[in-house]
């Protein structure tokens, strides 16, 4: 059965095949365009390196040690803490032993926490130089060297 009308000599319709491949061209250059290289994102970074010498001596530093279970000492002496105010309490103590006078710093608070030790032990330990009024704080690490 021939449904076609007329001329036999039609062509069969064909697809286009220009525009088609004008569009790939296009999409292929906007590809390109927009394609990062690894060799352009990567930075060359000449990092610093120090040599660990021993620490000189700080008169005016309190050592907060808190470990695994949650006990503190300070300078080494244990704090039997019951709140983060008893904890509070004993910081001015042993920041009271360091003002020798009107020109004396605030001493450093220097937190040496274990790895295991909870969070909440630590922020404990914050929260309770801050109502001692102390400013100074920082955090002892180690070298994975020294493990």
């Amino acid at each position: 059965m021939d449904f076609r009308k007329g001329n036999k000599n039609r062509s069969e319709p064909e697809i286009n095949l220009i525009p088609f491949i004008d569009v790939l061209l296009v999409i292929l250059i906007f590809l390109m365009v927009t394609t990062t290289y690894s060799r352009f994102t990567e930075l060359q970074i000449n990092l610093p390196t120090a040599d660990a010498t021993v620490a000189q001596q700080r008169p005016h530093e309190i050592q907060i040690g808190v470990d695994s279970r949650g006990n503190y000492k300070i300078n080494q002496k244990p704090v039997a803490k019951i709140d983060v105010n008893d904890l509070a309490e004993s910081l001015k103590q042993a920041a009271g032993e360091f003002s020798g006078g009107a020109d004396q710093a605030d001493p450093v608070v220097i937190i040496n926490a274990d790895g295991l030790a909870s969070h909440q032990s630590v922020i404990d330990v914050l929260e309770a130089a801050r109502i001692a009024g102390l400013s100074k704080i920082t955090f002892a690490a180690q070298n994975h060297a020294q493990k």
